[in-house]
């Protein structure tokens, strides 16, 4: 099959249980990840979003797309332009995600797979591997469904946030326990020390003020 431009295809994303429903068959780690997470955890929409995510670790990318049920189909990046071929005629040595799967009997995208990083023990965060957390701290289970915690999906949004990134910032945040908050707080200054978002916890006029350096009262 040759290459098509992604943007020729719609997008009709799949809801959470649809989701778990599609990868039922994968026999390796998977987590709703990026705004289907943020919104699962908040147990709402936050806003409207026009795909969902779910991520595996790299080195399983490949058995995830393989146990897709028949009817789906993977396709993969072909350079900077756009263009997606079909996973299993993509080069060995590209970079092959974000994959797109298609419902090729609707002709749409119901769902993008992100590559990231992981050792059996912990979630890496990809940019940066001194960031780890247990996977029962990084994947935590929703109802039935593998959701990846709130404050690992704020750190991947701080890098550059956007304004909508923000909305889910304000959202999320408040419900997080002081653990979380330590976590995301933690990951901005050693990590994303220049994010807006680290603003209001390390100001260049005032004190550190992460959470965890307040004195308790």
């Amino acid at each position: 099959m040759p290459a098509s431009s992604a943007a020729a295809t719609a997008w009709e994303p799949l809801d959470p249980s649809a989701v778990a429903a599609l990868l039922s068959g994968a026999p390796v780690r998977w987590w709703l990840s990026g705004g289907a997470a943020l919104d699962r955890w908040v147990g709402a929409p936050i806003r409207d979003r026009a795909n969902v995510d779910v991520s595996v670790v790299a080195s399983d990318l490949a058995a995830l797309v393989a146990a897709l049920p028949p009817g789906f189909s993977a396709w993969a990046p072909d350079g900077d332009d756009g263009d997606v071929v079909p996973f299993v005629e993509a080069p060995e040595d590209a970079d092959l995600q974000p994959v797109l799967i298609r419902d090729d009997a609707r002709g749409a995208w119901v769902l993008q797979v992100n590559a990231e990083d992981g050792a059996p023990r912990a979630w890496v965060y990809k940019r940066d591997p001194r960031l780890q957390l247990p996977w029962d701290r990084a994947v935590i289970d929703l109802d039935g469904i593998p959701t990846g915690a709130p404050e690992v999906q704020l750190v991947w949004k701080a890098l550059r946030p956007r304004a909508e990134d923000t909305v889910d910032k304000d959202a999320v945040l408040p419900t997080l326990s002081e653990e979380a908050v330590s976590f995301y707080e933690t990951a901005l200054l050693r990590i994303h020390p220049h994010s807006t978002w680290a603003i209001h916890v390390r100001s260049p006029f005032a004190p550190a003020k992460a959470s965890w350096n307040r004195k308790k009262s």
